[in-house]
């Protein structure tokens, strides 16, 4: 029977950090195609100069400095956690061989968090609000007459949702710029922690050892314009519908953007996996069922996601 001291307690940490991280680098993931990765350095950061597209104009004369329209839209860094117990009995009795895949899939949980976070966005995007205070996914985003967001305001449209027939929603997400449509911030990254004493008074009065998941981060959203919801049944017409609304948009001042023209390495159709079938007869099948070529082969790639179910 192994005596419990908390050098034991901390050469079982080593053992099971390592299954741990591990699993974390081997989990499949998702978030990154859509979000890009920000890091955090306080307990929130704030994105003031979402809303402008940067663009080049001839230099002549002196530099033409131009205002930007600042948004006050900030991301708050959450705390989440994931703690379990190991019996301080199995640890008498050498039984911790069981315990192994436990955090293997406390490694997997971890990874796969910001899919959680992100995915989330992109589902609750017509209830949550994005930098111009509009939801995310809306019928009104503001557009202006002037690139610094001054003159006439217009509006744009980024959801289609039918009168009728109205099914479980699809998305198109232009993925080709820097920034991607979504903002993964990290203020810390995850890490498993344990008590080693085991004197502790959680320890001493449940006879358990906990270890758990300590992480620091939250998801937010970047431009409206690269995302197009749309609650249409999936099929050639109305992708082509969604990626058109998206091609049309415009910076303030009415210059195109140039997005959803990245083809398969810049756009990507993110479906349920209700959807599945119907996303690769549009962009992945070489003909339709009728046998003729199929003119949106190759023009987006597919990202099912079962955070969307």
């Amino acid at each position: 029977m192994a005596v419990v001291t908390s050098g034991l307690v901390n050469a079982l940490r080593t053992g099971f950090s390592k299954e741990f991280e591990d699993a974390k680098a081997a989990a499949p993931t998702q978030w990154a195609a859509v979000a890009t990765r920000v890091p955090s350095g306080n307990a929130s950061n704030t994105y003031g100069w979402l809303g402008q597209f940067p663009k080049l104009s001839e230099w002549t004369g002196q530099r033409a400095f131009k205002s930007i329209k600042e948004y006050g839209y900030s991301v708050t860094n959450k705390l989440y956690e994931a703690t379990v117990d190991i019996p301080r009995t199995a640890v008498e009795d050498d039984q911790l061989g069981v315990y192994s895949p436990l955090f293997r899939e406390m490694g997997y949980a971890a990874a796969t968090h910001p899919d959680e976070i992100i995915f989330g966005l992109l589902r609750d995007g017509k209830s949550t609000a994005c930098y111009d205070g509009k939801m995310f996914f809306a019928k009104d985003h503001p557009v202006f007459e002037n690139v610094d967001g001054t003159g006439t305001e217009e509006t744009a449209a980024n959801l289609i949702e039918p009168a009728e027939g109205a099914v479980a929603p699809w998305f198109i997400l232009d993925v080709s710029r820097p920034l991607k449509p979504f903002i993964f911030q990290e203020r810390t990254t995850p890490e498993l922690q344990v008590i080693t004493n085991p004197d502790n008074d959680y320890v001493f009065m449940n006879d358990k050892l906990p270890y758990g998941i300590r992480y620091r981060c939250n998801g937010g959203y970047g431009f409206w314009q690269q995302a197009v919801m749309s609650a249409e049944p999936l099929n050639p017409a109305s992708f082509e519908k969604a990626l058109t609304l998206m091609q049309g948009f415009t910076a303030d001042g009415g210059r195109p953007l140039g997005l959803g023209f990245g083809g398969k390495a810049g756009t990507l159709l993110v479906v349920p996996p209700a959807h599945q079938a119907a996303a690769r007869k549009v962009v992945v099948a070489e003909r339709d069922d009728a046998g003729a070529s199929n003119i949106w082969f190759d023009a987006a790639t597919i990202v099912v996601s079962p955070w969307l179910a």
